[in-house]
C-alpha cells in the first residue's frame, strides 16, 4: 500500500506518527455510543442569495414558483452547493460547485465553477474571493455538450469531490459517469473523462442502452490523493449492483499511467439508506469519511465524521470506522454562531471536510440552493463553515 496524504502543509501533521487507538477517548463528555465528544471551535456563515458578480442567469429549468421563499430563476449563478474543498496556504479555500439545481433536466444553465473563498470566524462571515469556471475549450469530452462555447454546466457533469496536484492542476470526481476529470489551474478540460470500469451510472452518455449498475448521482462523492500525487482515491457515493447493501467501493487510481490498479477497499453505511458527503486521507491507511442521513433540521438524525481505517482489523471485508465527530451533538461551550450549549449542523447534505492542524477539522454544507431548509424552516440555507476540535489528536501525516 502507497503512503497516502491530504498534503495540508501543516508542520503538527508531519511531526505526528502514531497511531490513533480506541483508548484515545478520554474526555468527559460524551456521544449517546461513548465516544467522546467533539467541540465548535469557528462558525462563519455566507448567506444563500450570493451571487457571482456580472454572471449569467441560472435556475431557468425550475419553475417560477418560490421555494423556500426565494423566486427563481436568478439574474446571475449563485455561489452554492459546495461538494469539495482544497486548502490553499494562505487562509483561503477553493471549493467546488455541484452540478447545480439536483439533476440533468434541471441545470443546463448552472455552470460549474470553483470558488475561492475566505472565513472570518472572528466576524462569523465568509469573504468570495473569486473562482473560475470549468470548461472544455480543446474539445476532451467526445460527444456533444450542453453549450457550443463548450463552458461546462450542470446539465454535462456532476462534479462532487476534487483534490489538487503539486503541479496546480486539479482532479475532480463526477458522479454521471463516474469519471475522472483532469482540469488546468485555470479550469481547462486537460484529456477526455476517464471511465471506472466495469460501473455505469444512469445518466452516463456512453451508456448506449445498456443497463446501469449505479444508481442516479451516485458517482464519486469523495477522493483522496497520495502524498507523492501518484495515486488517487475516489470513493463512490452508492452500491454497486450485486455488491451487499450499504457498502461502497474506493478504487485506486494510477495518476501516472492513467489508469484504475484493480486495488478496492469497502466502506460500509451505519444503513444501507445513508450517504457519505466527503472523504479525505489522514495517512496511508486511514481516511476521514462524513457519512449522513437525508434527513435536515428537527429530523436529522445521523451526521457524523468517522475515520475509516483500510486494514480491516475484524477481517469482515470493510474498513474499520471509528467516530471521530457527531455533527448532530457538538460541545458549544463558547456559544459560537449565536447557539446553545449544544451545537447542531442539521442539513440535508455536508459535503466538505479539511484537516485544518492534528485536532482541527473544516466542515461546510452543500446548501442545494434553494431547496435545503435545514437550519430554519422555509428559509434556504446558507453556506456554512464550521471549525471543529476533536476530542484526541489525528496523528496524520
Amino acid at each position: 500500500m502507497k503512503r497516502i496524504s491530504l498534503a495540508v502543509g501543516a508542520a503538527a501533521l508531519a511531526a505526528s506518527i502514531a497511531a490513533t487507538g480506541p483508548a484515545s477517548y478520554a474526555t468527559a463528555a460524551a456521544t449517546p455510543d461513548g465516544a467522546a465528544r467533539a467541540t465548535l471551535t469557528g462558525f462563519a456563515s455566507l448567506p444563500a442569495q450570493t451571487f457571482v458578480p456580472g454572471s449569467e442567469p441560472s435556475g431557468s429549468q425550475i419553475g417560477t414558483a418560490p421555494i423556500n421563499g426565494v423566486t427563481p430563476p436568478f439574474a446571475g449563478q449563485p455561489v452554492q452547493g459546495f461538494s469539495g474543498i482544497v486548502r490553499r496556504g494562505d487562509g483561503s479555500f477553493d471549493v467546488l460547485s455541484d452540478n447545480g439545481y439536483g439533476n440533468k433536466a434541471n441545470s443546463a444553465d448552472f455552470l460549474l465553477r470553483v470558488h475561492r473563498i475566505k472565513p472570518d470566524f472572528r466576524a462569523g462571515t465568509v469573504d468570495v474571493l473569486g473562482g473560475f469556471n470549468l470548461s472544455d475549450p480543446r474539445g476532451r469530452v467526445p460527444w456533444p455538450l450542453t453549450r457550443a462555447d463548450r463552458k461546462l454546466t450542470g446539465a454535462d457533469f456532476d462534479v462532487e469531490s476534487i483534490v489538487r496536484a503539486d503541479d496546480g492542476t486539479y482532479w475532480i470526481g463526477d458522479e454521471f459517469g463516474p469519471f475522472l476529470l483532469h482540469f488546468s489551474a485555470r479550469g481547462t478540460l486537460l484529456e477526455a473523462p476517464i471511465e471506472l470500469p466495469g460501473v455505469k451510472a444512469p445518466e452516463n452518455p456512453t451508456l448506449n442502452g445498456a443497463t446501469p449498475n449505479l444508481a442516479g448521482s451516485k458517482g464519486f462523492e469523495g477522493m483522496a490523493r497520495s502524498a507523492d500525487g501518484r495515486w488517487l482515491y475516489p470513493l463512490l457515493e452508492g452500491t454497486v449492483s450485486g455488491d451487499p447493501a450499504g457498502t461502497l467501493r474506493m478504487n485506486e487510481f494510477d495518476v501516472r499511467k492513467r489508469v484504475y490498479t484493480g486495488k478496492r477497499w469497502t466502506y460500509r453505511l451505519d444503513s444501507p439508506a445513508n450517504a457519505i458527503g466527503d472523504a479525505i486521507a489522514v495517512d496511508e491507511h486511514r481516511f476521514l469519511i462524513i457519512e449522513r442521513d437525508n434527513n435536515q433540521g428537527d429530523a436529522a438524525a445521523l451526521k457524523r465524521v468517522y475515520l475509516a481505517d483500510n486494514r480491516d482489523r475484524d477481517r469482515d471485508g470493510a474498513m474499520d470506522k471509528t467516530l471521530a465527530a457527531d455533527l448532530l451533538n457538538l460541545a458549544n461551550p463558547k456559544g459560537l454562531g449565536g447557539f446553545g450549549e449544544t451545537f447542531r449542523f442539521p442539513f440535508q447534505t455536508i459535503e466538505d471536510v479539511v484537516i485544518l492542524d492534528d485536532r482541527t477539522l473544516g466542515i461546510l454544507n452543500d446548501n442545494n440552493f434553494p431547496f435545503s431548509s435545514g437550519r430554519t424552516p422555509g428559509q434556504p440555507d446558507n453556506d456554512e463553515f464550521i471549525t471543529v476540535r476533536l476530542p484526541w489528536r489525528l496523528h496524520a501525516r
